[in-house]
């Protein structure tokens, strides 16, 4: 019986042309995390990473130089789950996607809000690799600032 639905929506889908492209399949990882990040659920959070992920912020230090930041992945993972539900509310939107292959790019504006509240904008720059068990993101860089963003 599993097979046979399995098969029936399979079937139907094609029929309607409802398939998920390898566009939406990206969209897909990169809404997961945040979600997670949204649902404070570090286990699912953290199956959205390869396994030698890497973590950066573009930032200014007190002096005002401009610094990227390493952040560790596991401690970020460890902090969203440590937040109560709906703490960490980061809102996108894809502005550009590019695949070849098993790599992919996504470039996407934010607003970020912590407890209901604004905290700041900037852009997220995912690279992301397909692998056997699908996509996982492999690198995060990121701009953050309070200036100049258009919270919704």
């Amino acid at each position: 019986m599993k097979h046979f639905l399995i098969l029936l929506t399979a079937t139907l889908f094609s029929l309607t042309g409802i398939t998920q492209t390898a566009e939406d399949s990206v969209k897909t990882v990169v809404n997961k995390m945040f979600d997670a990040m949204k649902n404070s659920d570090p286990s699912v959070l953290k199956s959205c990473f390869g396994d030698s992920v890497v973590f950066q912020t573009i930032t200014r230090d007190k002096t005002g130089n401009l610094v990227v930041v390493h952040e560790s992945v596991e401690a970020f993972v460890e902090s969203i789950g440590k937040l109560p539900k709906g703490a960490a509310d980061e809102r996108i939107s894809f502005e550009t996607i590019k695949i070849d292959g098993p790599l992919a790019i996504v470039w996407a504006p934010y607003n970020f809000y912590y407890n209901g509240q604004f905290s700041h904008c900037g852009m997220d720059s995912f690279q992301l690799v397909r692998f056997s068990d699908g996509w996982k993101i492999q690198y995060i860089i990121d701009t953050r600032r309070k200036q100049g963003c258009n919270p919704q």
